[in-house]
């Protein structure tokens, strides 16, 4: 397993992180849990054991049991604290409470305690807005992470889920500000859906921000396993829960694509939709949810295939994205500037 910076931080993450949204089975994350304690004991284990020690949940999973499940994990397993990386996040609803969900002070800082108490640990390594709070002032959001991190319960903070410009923005007052500085977002990237490709990436790039990324098959979708008839089998996630949105004429050509390069290297289509991730330079952190120890090692064998440049060129040429503005005239504006000037 090889490790990789978190962002702007001296943090070294596994460059697969163990998701448990498949963790417990209430509420609205139902349709993709049904994992019971031993079944998510037996997994944290395995994927400790394979060197996947970043871990990352959620206080809305399973309305907390995701949180409870893994934190007994790691306490049964007896796993060294400071051998792994736990992350968690708040912004959905816990509550009927009008104060139960989003970014208040109010609502993080006991956010902050309850999912401390259900993992059972005195700090968390990772905390992170897990969507957008448009009733919240930004300010008193990015202050109270700051007072979070100061306090000793969280060590670096991050966020899901945002646009470029909102991320923009957060750094530019926590910098201003001297308070603590998004190191990761959390994001959706798939071969099939490369939006974020187009602003969110490089602005990645440009303020050294990790990227970790959820879903990457697409819900299932870029394993490969539909019919001839383009239909997923009865009981999958996709075939009862049609998320993440994917262009899915998209996603079918780049499962086609994808099938010839996994018959050379011995592997399966989902490895090679996970290895093409791993090459993206913008990526820190893959994110796999399973339900089963096979689906794990299949999924954790994606560290170990290497791609070639025949079958990056092939994947680039099937899921480009489309040349949209203003990308298509920054790119033809700067054509003069990209090759240094010469005298004759």
């Amino acid at each position: 397993m090889k490790f990789r910076i978190l962002g702007k931080t001296g943090l070294y993450v596994s460059e697969l992180c163990l998701g448990t949204m498949t963790f417990g089975g209430e509420g609205p994350c139902k349709v993709m849990g049904g994992v019971d304690q031993q079944t998510a004991t037996a997994i944290t284990k395995t994927a400790f054991d394979a060197g996947v020690t970043f871990m990352d949940t959620a206080n809305v999973y399973s309305l907390g049991q995701s949180e409870t499940l893994l934190g007994n994990a790691i306490r049964d397993l007896g796993l060294p604290r400071d051998e792994i990386i736990v992350a968690t996040k708040a912004t959905g609803l816990m509550s009927n409470d009008p104060n139960g969900l989003g970014h208040s002070r109010y609502h993080l800082m006991n956010q902050v305690d309850a999912s401390l108490g259900r993992l059972g640990l005195d700090h968390i390594d990772l905390y992170q807005l897990h969507g957008v709070d448009s009733r919240t002032p930004i300010e008193e959001t990015l202050e109270t992470l700051n007072d979070l991190v100061r306090s000793g319960k969280v060590r670096y903070t991050g966020v899901c889920n945002m646009s470029a410009w909102q991320v923009m923005k957060a750094i530019g007052i926590s910098e201003s500000r001297h308070w603590t500085r998004f190191a990761s977002v959390q994001a959706y990237y798939t071969i099939a859906g490369r939006d974020l490709e187009r602003e969110i990436v490089p602005m990645l790039q440009d303020q050294s921000v990790g990227l970790m990324v959820w879903s990457p098959l697409a819900g299932g979708l870029l394993a490969g396993k539909f019919d001839a008839e383009r239909k997923m089998p009865e009981g999958s996630r996709r075939a009862t829960f049609d998320f993440p949105i994917v262009d899915k004429e998209r996603a079918y050509a780049c499962v086609d694509a994808m099938r010839p390069i996994a018959s050379k290297h011995g592997a399966s289509v989902a490895q090679v939709a996970l290895a093409w991730l791993l090459h993206q330079k913008a990526v820190t952190s893959v994110i796999i949810g399973v339900k089963t120890i096979e689906q794990l090692h299949d999924n954790v064998g994606a560290a170990q295939l290497v791609l070639d440049a025949d079958d990056l060129a092939t994947l680039e040429t099937v899921s480009a994205l489309p040349a949209e503005y203003p990308a298509w005239m920054v790119a033809r504006q700067g054509q003069a500037r990209a090759i240094p000037p010469t005298r004759p």
